[in-house]
């Protein structure tokens, strides 16, 4: 199994619309979004690309469950260059290694580089047509019967680990629950 990126849903977009990652890598590339995110968003809106980022931990939706395309995330029509200078950043964290000190685990960096800076000529071409709102108003729905609200109100963030939590808690969190309980059963 595994888990692609493409820039909408209409397709790969041909090679340079798309990308690949092995299970791990989408694990660790996840990770480093989400602590450098997390230390980077000051607006609403990058919180909630965070947000966005930290549900697809597969500790959690099960693994090679969390290939997405680009027009999901919660862009904005009116605050796209925002959003996509934002995005950009974030990219840039994660390959500055921006606090990578949480990790339980010491990624192999040439395999993480590869897959971020792929990821980045992802971000540079999707632009502003590509956007669908339809996809942040069903994300960002509240429902009648939710327990725990898709982007948690205020916008926690894990006191351990300082990244912002997602309606699945705190993707590091999550990951030394799985460790703890993969050591019990040996």
């Amino acid at each position: 199994m595994a888990n692609s990126i493409t820039l909408s849903d209409y397709g790969t977009g041909g090679d340079s619309g798309y990308m690949r990652m092995s299970n791990g890598l989408t694990s660790v590339f996840i990770d480093v979004l989400v602590l450098s995110g997390s230390a980077l968003a000051g607006s609403d809106r990058e919180k909630e690309f965070v947000i966005w980022l930290a549900q697809r931990d597969q500790n959690v939706v099960g693994i090679g469950t969390v290939g997405f395309s680009l027009d999901e995330l919660p862009w904005s029509r009116e605050d796209f260059v925002s959003n996509q200078e934002f995005m950009l950043r974030v990219i840039d964290g994660a390959l500055a290694k921006t606090g990578w000190e949480v990790l339980a685990y010491e990624p192999a960096f040439e395999y993480i580089e590869s897959a971020l800076l792929q990821f980045r000529q992802l971000v540079l071409a999707f632009g502003p047509e590509k956007v669908d709102t339809s996809h942040y108003e069903e994300w960002s729905a509240i429902e009648e019967d939710d327990y725990w609200p898709t982007i948690p109100p205020g916008y926690p963030q894990c006191s351990k680990h300082h990244v912002y939590l997602s309606c699945h808690g705190c993707v590091f969190c999550n990951y030394e629950r799985n460790e703890s309980s993969s050591e019990v059963e040996k």
